[in-house]
């Protein structure tokens, strides 16, 4: 199974491919998505429109897992990165990938075992689980890659899709 996780976002979106062959998990790929800061968001967004499809053409992914936005007291930021989300869900669509959602707990929770793991420790188990000697990965790539490592490991408990 190759497995996508992205992490939303408009100023930085995190990409991540993991395969999984008989429970071994491999890294394949990560990068983060960075359209100028200064590009009003509607450009940012087909920007990294145009970007993601020729990855997800490039790696044929069997399944694209999108964090959930958080909600938190910057209404702006939320609505920005749900827009992101959307960018990503119609990039999903248009090579007919199957869409999981994932809530930031979830993804903390099923790679360290703790809902309120910080960054940081996620990304250090993200370099433990996939022998990523790379000590230089971005934090966006590090939840992207997180985020298809979830569904991995979701997948073999359940095959209930999270997108309803």
């Amino acid at each position: 199974m190759k497995s996508m996780g992205i992490d939303p976002g408009t100023y930085n979106m995190g990409i991540g491919l993991v395969s999984s062959v008989d429970d071994e998990l491999n890294y394949l790929d990560s990068q983060v998505l960075s359209p100028n800061k200064k590009l009003p968001i509607s450009k940012r967004l087909y920007e990294i429109n145009k970007s993601l499809v020729d990855i997800i053409d490039k790696w044929r992914p069997d399944s694209i897992s999108i964090e959930q936005p958080f909600v938190g007291k910057n209404i702006k930021s939320a609505l920005a990165i749900g827009y992101a989300q959307a960018v990503a869900m119609i990039c999903a669509e248009t090579f007919s990938v199957p869409i999981h959602l994932y809530t930031p707990r979830q993804v903390k929770y099923a790679i360290t075992n703790y809902g309120n793991a910080s960054k940081e420790q996620v990304q250090d188990m993200i370099i433990s689980l996939l022998d990523y000697g790379d000590l230089s990965i971005s934090l966006d790539a590090s939840d992207a890659l997180a985020l298809a490592i979830c569904h991995i490991y979701d997948r073999d408990y359940s095959d209930q899709e999270y997108l309803d």
